[in-house]
């Protein structure tokens, strides 16, 4: 019976698989091969016992299932492994976990999920960012109506609003990069984090079996890794959950009826938007993953707890990462692939746009003409208050703010009508959009190669 959505609606196999069951089996016994693989580089243990322990760490050989049986016995996992890759090792089996305390195996086996997470991660954002980036430069130059407090504020591009965005997941990809190297710390110095089991080469020990599995080695340990490396990968994602929402609660805002400038992709021909009301074209790609990345998001909370353990160590959080870690990755991935799905097919519809500016009579560009009438010698404070005076009544007289300016006589003996014509058009008022869209562009490519 499949209880959790992630069973049988959200996620990526590719994602699923590296925090399934057969995931944490196949790289614990990963691990417990690299230990046996370090005694013998320093000559505790032969050539001939590591090819055996090597050729049976192997999930086909030394299955899930037998380790669980083992585990309903003796109630500890990691044991279960022991005992179940000793089942196969012959005469071998002397040397299998030696040295080491459960969680060297646990929290090693948990880099490894992460550095493959890591991997995925770092395709999904690239893809998103590139998609970004081609959206951002063909609307470089689309002009729509920016909004401050749910107002009408002055003219933007599409090309901007994007762009804003590009940089941002960009910064993501940096962030993604300086934390790799501290997510994917194992570590393999026994009970209490002495080496006292492992021997006079316990550090030596430790830097073999981490750097021949790919990760970093940490300096100082508990029993545990310190878990600030997991709030930190966790933090990342709650982050770029946060950007992901605010991108497509961007677009769900635009897609409203009453604004309808920018929309999720809709098939006409097969897709129903709702079950009474046959007209409905919902933004259903953009609410879902919005949703999900709320679930992300609060995953941050029980992995600044799960660092408070006592002492040394104790169980309170191996529970609880079963979810944070495996639920936050899938989840951000799914989010990512359904963001890049209704981005790179981001209905836009310029004249909409247009008219949209247009119905605000004019009141968009009183800025412009407030700095205009400050370049002809005006005190600041006084334009401000000639063009809020004119607005004001526009908006009563529910008029164009064009005509009343038209009609006032400071604003008339400073520019001609063709003059005050020019100072009403939004291309005018665009200031360095382009460059902007250029300049973060330009970078993110530079990032993605």
């Amino acid at each position: 019976m499949s209880v959790s959505p992630l069973d049988y609606r959200y996620g990526r196999p590719e994602a699923k698989d590296i925090w399934s069951r057969e995931g944490r089996h196949t790289r614990q016994l990963d691990v417990e091969r690299a230990l046996v693989w370090a005694h013998c580089q320093l000559g505790r243990v032969s050539a001939e016992h590591y090819d055996k322990i090597a050729d049976i760490s192997d999930p086909g050989i030394v299955t899930a299932d037998r380790v669980d049986e083992i585990e309903a016995e003796t109630r500890h996992d990691i044991m279960a492994l022991t005992k179940a890759m000793a089942e196969q090792a012959g005469d071998a089996a002397w040397c299998i976990h030696l040295g080491a305390t459960s969680n060297d195996i646990v929290d090693s086996a948990v880099a490894l999920q992460i550095r493959d997470s890591i991997i995925l991660q770092r395709v999904m954002l690239k893809q998103v960012l590139a998609t970004l980036c081609d959206l951002a430069e063909r609307e470089r130059d689309t002009v729509m109506l920016g909004r401050t407090h749910g107002q009408a504020a002055v003219p933007i591009t599409f090309g901007l609003k994007i762009a804003v965005f590009v940089d941002e997941f960009r910064r993501h990809l940096v962030r993604l990069d300086e934390l790799e190297a501290r997510a994917i710390t194992g570590k393999f110095l026994g009970a209490v984090g002495t080496g006292a089991a492992q021997g006079e080469n316990a550090k030596e020990l430790q830097r073999l079996i981490l750097e021949h599995l790919g990760l970093s080695v940490p300096v100082a340990t508990t029993q545990v890794v310190g878990r600030d490396r997991y709030i930190e990968w966790v933090g990342w994602m709650a982050n770029v959950a946060a950007s992901v929402e605010k991108l497509l609660q961007e677009v769900r805002n635009l897609q409203r009826s009453e604004i309808a400038e920018v929309g999720e992709w809709f098939d006409v021909e097969k897709q129903v938007g709702s079950s009474t009301m046959a007209h409905k074209r919902n933004p259903i790609t953009a609410e879902n993953a919005s949703g999900l990345a709320r679930i992300v998001r609060a995953m941050i909370i029980p992995s600044y707890q799960n660092a408070l353990l006592w002492h040394e160590r104790d169980l309170a959080n191996s529970s609880s990462e079963r979810f944070t870690l495996s639920h936050a990755m899938i989840l951000l991935d799914d989010i990512l692939l359904k963001t890049d799905r209704v981005m790179s097919k981001c209905v836009v519809d310029a004249e909409r746009m247009i008219a949209n500016i247009e119905s605000q009579n004019g009141l968009v560009m009183a800025e412009k003409l407030m700095l205009a009438l400050v370049d002809t010698g005006m005190h600041r404070d006084q334009a401000h208050e000639v063009l809020r005076s004119a607005s004001m009544v526009a908006v009563a007289d529910r008029r164009h703010l064009r005509e009343v300016c038209g009609e006032d006589a400071e604003i008339t003996a400073a520019f001609t009508s063709d003059e005050l014509d020019q100072l009403f058009n939004p291309m005018s008022h665009l200031g360095v959009s382009g460059e902007i869209v250029d300049e973060s562009v330009a970078l993110a490519r530079a990032a993605i190669e």
